[in-house]
């Protein structure tokens, strides 16, 4: 998977997001858009778009929802700190492969909604409708989910909604099966730690689980690197730490489900999470 999937494209002419502090408000209505370029190598954790994501392997995409300050046409825009595209347009990209894959799967996890109303809501979830249609898997035990019954079934979507409108739509997913426990630190040690007590304590049956291989950067980290950015100045020192600790777990109902990371295209993450599926046991080819 990869984490803040939609970010590799950021808007620099677009408002900052409704999320951010004031600070960060601050900052940018006295700097501009010096400010919003500076602001863009901290949020952009992706290089690659949908469609070269899918292409190299990732099948989880973590989705952020966000209206955009006073929008006349009420458009929903993927978002994080500063606005990146329509969301219309990424559904569209991504059903764009799955047609063209008919046996892929993909997640969508909508895990975060920033200024959104019921009638945003409402408007995204026909959106889903009118783009995946029959392709939307309906919610049901997470263990019942094999692959061959998405085949059979011809489903090929997954849409993890973390808001209580999922309990009135069917083939939303409700967003705590999907849990995607945040370390929220610059240290890799730290981080490690965290991930392995994350997989020690989750429940063996009844959802997904997500590890996600992301350092986050402090206040100071930012002001430190302002000019290199977050894939300089941590994820490509930390890799190796972190893809060590990937290459050494194992699958299946008590080990790791999805792993996400920033920069998927660095080093080997996306061949070294695949061949992780080789260590089930035979037999469990089918299983989720």
């Amino acid at each position: 998977g990869s984490h803040d999937s939609f970010s590799f494209y950021i808007d620099e002419a677009s408002p900052v997001g409704p999320e951010q502090p004031e600070t960060v408000q601050n900052f940018v209505s006295v700097f501009g858009t010096v400010a919003k370029k500076l602001m863009r190598k901290w949020l952009a954790t992706q290089t690659m778009n949908f469609t070269s994501q899918l292409g190299a392997g990732i099948r989880y995409f973590d989705l952020r929802i966000s209206t955009k300050p006073r929008d006349p046409d009420n458009e929903l825009y993927f978002a994080h700190g500063l606005f990146s595209a329509k969301v219309k347009e990424g559904l569209e990209e991504i059903n764009a492969f799955l047609t063209d894959h008919p046996k892929e799967v993909v997640f969508l996890d909508f895990n975060h909604f920033y200024g959104m109303q019921k009638y945003h809501h409402e408007k995204l979830v026909q959106m889903l409708k009118d783009t995946y249609g029959n392709k939307m898997c309906p919610a049901i035990f997470a263990h019942e989910v094999s692959l061959q019954y998405l085949w059979e079934k011809e489903h090929q979507v997954l849409v993890f909604y973390h808001s209580p409108v999922a309990l009135e739509v069917p083939f939303l997913w409700p967003g705590q099966m999907m849990p995607a426990p945040w370390a929220n630190t610059t240290d890799p040690e730290k981080l490690i730690q965290f991930l392995q007590a994350s997989i020690t304590e989750r429940r063996k049956k009844g959802s997904f689980f997500i590890s996600q291989v992301v350092l986050t950067p402090k206040a100071s980290t930012v002001v430190k690197g302002v000019a290199s950015g977050l894939r300089e100045t941590i994820t490509e020192r930390a890799l190796p730490a972190m893809m060590q600790w990937v290459r050494t777990q194992k699958p299946g109902e008590s080990g790791v489900n999805i792993i996400t990371a920033d920069f998927v295209e660095l080093g080997d993450f996306i061949s070294t999470v695949i061949k992780l599926n080789y260590a089930l046991d035979e037999g469990e080819d089918d299983t989720t």
